[in-house]
């Protein structure tokens, strides 16, 4: 790669859309750099396979586009989904061996991949990604009991309210950095029956959660693939 083209592979990541999100946040312009030597984009085509569970763990990645799915198989073959990696996400298992999850696209989506013994190698000689590593780790491990919760104890309704308000949080418009201040409508990036999937529920159950809330004045639906929260308080509470 001669300088012409580093220097427009470095721009291309500043410009990127989760920049200021991820991983990579925190390293400087010859880090960065330095990281996109060593990465790749790829698309996903929506229920395309990224990973699979247990195999080896050959590749990293971030999540700059679209919505995936990280799951496990249960041992008689069911599968438990464990959450969703929404942009800004990081995929893979740094320092493993092998996958600890399957991870497939919900949406059509684009990654930014890694090898991960480079990302290893890169990840050990610069610290600040170290650090960040640790903290997507960390809030992982919290994501993750959160949607443990939400599918073993709550109820449909509490199921749904905690559901759409994760989706307000990770993808509203970002017109404030306090997702209880933002306005406006989010589009789904699933189907109803996704949802219900997702959620050990039936599409008629979420359909009358659904109808519900609107019904009460909590959130309206300009169309089936979009939802706008209009009560974010009264919301919260039928999560609890």
């Amino acid at each position: 790669m001669n300088a012409r083209s580093a220097e427009l592979q470095v721009n291309f990541c500043q410009a990127c859309a989760i920049r200021n999100r991820s991983i990579c946040a925190d390293l400087d312009s010859a880090e960065i750099g330095l990281l996109n030597r060593m990465g790749r984009r790829r698309r996903l085509e929506a229920g395309e396979q990224f990973l699979w569970e247990g195999d080896e763990a050959p590749v990293v990645a971030n999540v700059v586009e679209g919505m995936l799915k990280l799951s496990n198989q249960t041992a008689d073959g069911r599968e438990q989904i464990l959450g969703l990696a929404f942009p800004s996400d990081f995929l893979g298992r740094p320092f493993g061996q092998s996958t600890p999850y399957g991870v497939e696209a919900l949406t059509d989506a684009v990654v930014c991949v890694f090898q991960r013994t480079d990302f290893d190698r890169f990840a050990r000689e610069h610290s600040r990604l170290e650090h960040k590593l640790l903290e997507h780790t960390l809030t992982e491990l919290d994501r993750t009991r959160r949607w443990m919760l939400l599918l073993g104890r709550m109820s449909a309704e509490q199921k749904l309210a905690t559901f759409l308000l994760e989706l307000w949080n990770r993808l509203a418009p970002e017109e404030d950095s306090d997702p209880a201040a933002r306005s406006g409508t989010m589009e789904l990036p699933f189907s109803r029956q996704q949802i219900a999937d997702l959620l050990g529920l039936t599409i008629e159950t979420v359909s009358r959660q659904i109808t519900k809330f609107r019904r009460d004045g909590l959130i309206d639906t300009p169309s089936r693939r979009e939802i706008a929260i209009l009560d974010r308080e009264a919301l919260m509470q039928r999560s609890c």
